[in-house]
């Protein structure tokens, strides 16, 4: 999965604000570099962004996700957990729902998600990173109960996504341990998409910026990958196919 970040403040440097040409012309070299789908956000969940409104999203968004769902030939995938972006990405061709407050802010994107048979995923989050039993734990039963609400709103199982949310409501120590134990989220029956790329739980450890952190990056997305990931979620694409790849081969 290819990330398109239509913002101006993304924590990895590569946003394209509200230039159109750029953010089709980003999605569509990526496709080219192997992207199996497109993951297009206009709102930064670094720590410190500054919120957006639905609007402002709607308008960032809309146009990326018409050009790219009609040129691009693989599915877009809208990156909100505002129920109002996603209508409109759906009107304009999203056919992924990706949200990363897993149905805790707009429940009725389950819904959306239903009536248009999206695929949804949900993403593991939380304010703070105080944690009352195992963090582990946690993750699962949070995903467990999002994964049940979205079938009981009528979303099929297998279209149903789970992400523990690397980077979200977690110290970097923590997000080493949900990598360390990541093999248990196969229990939870759902296919398993994650997004480590260029994240600050790998500049902490290795010291270094966000724009160097590739083979990191290249390390996490082949240990998820072994130990159950069916999506990773990444800037630098050409790179992560070719580590994908080797780590498909040894599954």
């Amino acid at each position: 999965m290819g990330i398109v970040n239509v913002t101006p403040d993304s924590f990895s440097g590569d946003g394209v604000g509200a230039d159109l040409e750029m953010a089709v012309d980003q999605g569509m070299r990526m496709v080219r570099e192997g992207a199996d789908m497109l993951d297009v956000g206009g709102e930064s969940t670094r720590p410190g962004h500054v919120p957006v409104s639905a609007d402002e999203e709607i308008a960032r968004t809309e146009s990326v996700v018409r050009r790219l769902a009609r040129d691009s030939g693989v599915p877009v995938s809208i990156d909100t957990y505002k129920l109002e972006v996603a209508e409109v990405a759906v009107a304009a061709g999203a056919t992924i729902l990706n949200d990363v407050w897993g149905l805790t802010r707009s429940p009725a994107i389950a819904d959306l998600a239903t009536a248009n048979g999206s695929a949804l995923v949900l993403m593991h989050n939380q304010d703070g990173t105080e944690y009352a039993g195992d963090l582990m734990e946690e993750v699962k039963r949070f995903l467990s109960v999002a994964a049940a609400r979205a079938i009981a709103a009528g979303v099929p199982k297998e279209r149903v996504i789970v992400d523990p949310g690397i980077g979200f409501g977690k110290t970097a120590d923590q997000n080493w341990d949900v990598m360390r134990r990541f093999a248990e989220l196969r229990e939870l029956g759902h296919p398993i998409l994650v997004g480590t790329s260029r994240k600050s739980f790998i500049g902490k450890l290795l010291d270094l910026p966000v724009d160097d952190r590739l083979e990191g990056t290249a390390a996490t997305v082949v240990a998820s990958i072994l130990r159950g990931a069916d999506i990773v979620r990444v800037h630098d694409v050409l790179e992560m196919t070719r580590a994908v790849r080797a780590a498909d081969r040894m599954r």
